[in-house]
């Protein structure tokens, strides 16, 4: 199993060429799902699990990992299929999200394989709200969910998207109603909390479901005589996301001269320390690990003085 991560080690060179590698694996049924390599530990044989009293349902227990103990989540029950039978051989998938360690329990681990984002397809629109895809893909003819882990986590550790009263500076705030930004995620999740965020701080938001239809949007304003740099305080966007990624989309804005002044910030659940790297290489203003809202507040209202002050 090793072996099969050492390509981890190279995914800085993906970064910017619109590209990702996804592990797949199945969970239980022959049914293909994946992750993104880049939020993977570590994958090891299921090690044995200790229980915990009035643990949510999905969280199987908890282990110790390299000198931590983390929860283990059975990721078949999170998304409402049949638990995984600890009785058959089982893999445990250690990720890092928002800067937290957790081990996802599922069955057979198939591969990684290294695709372009172009090839990867939002979920169907008749699927509904509440499914817990942020994308599709096919891999030799076989169809492959991509499961949207912050939408898992969510549900057993609810997010909080409320400001510190200390973090507010509401006469900076009273000056700057009004103001807009564009936020780019593929996940519900995190869509409906960076909203609710700057829903407290009275930003008008824009959104869009992937970096394609951000890009779209920026250009059809673009075209239509919009000064979009100054049109909106700045673009929250994602990394991760279906057709084109946060990282290509940053490149297709600094190339476009009506759009290359536009302020930019990566907001991600990929690893902090990775990202910080990344956004000098693609050309981002800033970066957030996602889930944070007085982090975000503070970063809204720098950009804010920033803008007054340039005035």
């Amino acid at each position: 199993m090793a072996g099969m991560l050492d390509a981890v080690d190279q995914r800085t060179q993906l970064v910017g060429e619109n590209r990702l590698e996804l592990l797949m694996f199945r969970l239980g049924g022959m049914q293909l799902f994946a992750i993104n390599v880049f939020k993977v530990q570590e994958v090891v044989q299921l090690p044995r699990l200790n229980l915990m009293p009035h643990r949510h349902p999905s969280v199987a227990g908890v282990t110790h990992f390299r000198g931590r103990t983390i929860p283990v989540i059975d990721l078949s029950e999170s998304i409402g299929l049949r638990p995984i039978d600890k009785d058959k051989p089982c893999n445990l998938i250690v990720t890092e999200y928002n800067n937290t360690v957790q081990g996802f329990m599922v069955g057979e681990v198939d591969r990684i394989i290294n695709m372009n984002w172009s090839e990867i397809l939002p979920p169907p629109d008749g699927t509904g709200r509440q499914h817990y895809l942020t994308a599709i893909t096919r891999v030799n003819d076989r169809l492959v969910e991509i499961i949207d882990v912050e939408k898992v986590l969510a549900e057993i550790a609810p997010y909080n998207t409320n400001i510190s009263d200390e973090v507010i500076d509401k006469e900076l705030l009273a000056l700057a109603k009004g103001l807009e930004v564009l936020v780019v995620d593929d996940s519900s999740v995190g869509l409906a909390q960076c909203k609710s965020t700057l829903d407290h701080l009275n930003i008008k938001v824009h959104s869009a479901t992937d970096g394609k239809r951000g890009l779209d949007l920026l250009k059809k304003w673009a075209g239509e005589g919009e000064d979009v740099p100054n049109k909106l305080l700045m673009m929250i966007t994602d990394a991760e996301m279906p057709e084109m990624d946060g990282y290509r989309l940053t490149r297709e804005v600094r190339e476009d001269p009506r759009l290359k002044d536009l302020y930019i910030v990566l907001h991600t659940s990929l690893s902090g320390s990775f990202n910080k790297a990344m956004v000098q290489k693609v050309g981002c203003d800033d970066f957030l690990s996602k889930f944070q809202p007085d982090k975000l507040a503070s970063i809204i209202q720098d950009r804010i003085r920033s803008v007054m002050e340039a005035e």
